[in-house]
């Protein structure tokens, strides 16, 4: 791992994404705040700058492959080349929409297709772009933020309160499917690629009904962002270890 990494989060101006920023902050990593609106990541890296970090932002839409293109160039003239990508952003339904879109009994496609959008393909969207920066790192490593809410394993046994949520828990077991498979054609480059369960955290993604703080659910990711080169690829851990899935 290169002494001082240049890190980029996804969806990190408020929440889990937050705190990611600022633990590798912390640790004396440069970082950049990936966020839909400039204003809040720059608030956010501003007030992360304050606080002795050496934090920048730049506007990215995940859904959006021109948004990510034009991130990645920013980040490509700022710093050359990127060591640590965190795919943290995602939702848990649709703005305005009822949880009866993500209910068998009444499933709504438009609202699963849209939480895809996100939780799924705005990954590939963002490491697609990411890539050729993630190339030029000695020590390359990606994060997907995905959940334990999506494993097959876990889910499956119905005596467990998991969610049932036809767009938010297929997408999760989604991610982790695309980690393994971004972890398996990178390996050849030696590029890290790796899932993370942040826990049941307190955020809007829940309406703050987690049992954990947000800097508790970035420990794993950060953990995971800073392994050595020699470290471990396509796995799903939280903060007790492997997650069955």
């Amino acid at each position: 791992m290169p002494e001082t990494m240049i890190a980029l989060v996804t969806g990190s101006n408020k929440g889990i994404g937050r705190e990611i920023a600022r633990q590798l902050a912390d640790l004396g990593h440069t970082v950049v705040i990936g966020t839909r609106s400039a204003a809040n990541g720059e608030e956010t890296a501003a007030e992360l700058r304050a606080a002795g970090g050496d934090v920048t932002s730049v506007t990215l839409d995940v859904t959006d492959a021109a948004s990510a293109a034009a991130a990645a160039d920013t980040v490509k003239d700022r710093f050359g080349r990127l060591d640590a990508l965190v795919n943290n952003a995602g939702i848990s339904g649709r703005p305005g929409a009822d949880f009866a879109g993500q209910s068998p009994a009444s499933a709504n496609v438009d609202d699963i297709r849209f939480i895809f959008e996100t939780n799924v393909f705005g990954v590939v969207t963002v490491t697609t772009a990411f890539l050729p920066l993630l190339r030029l790192s000695e020590s390359p490593r990606i994060v997907n933020v995905s959940s334990s809410a999506g494993s097959l394993t876990l889910t499956s046994d119905f005596n467990q309160p998991d969610p049932i949520a036809l767009g938010y828990v297929p997408s999760k077991t989604a991610l982790t499917s695309l980690t393994i498979q971004y972890a398996r054609g990178l390996a050849p480059e030696k590029i890290l690629v790796n899932a993370v369960c942040p826990g049941f955290v307190a955020t809007d993604l829940n309406g703050f009904r987690g049992q954990l703080t947000p800097a508790q659910g970035a420990a794993q990711a950060v953990r995971m962002a800073t392994i050595p080169s020699d470290g471990p690829t396509g796995t799903l851990t939280d903060s007790d270890g492997p997650v069955p899935w």
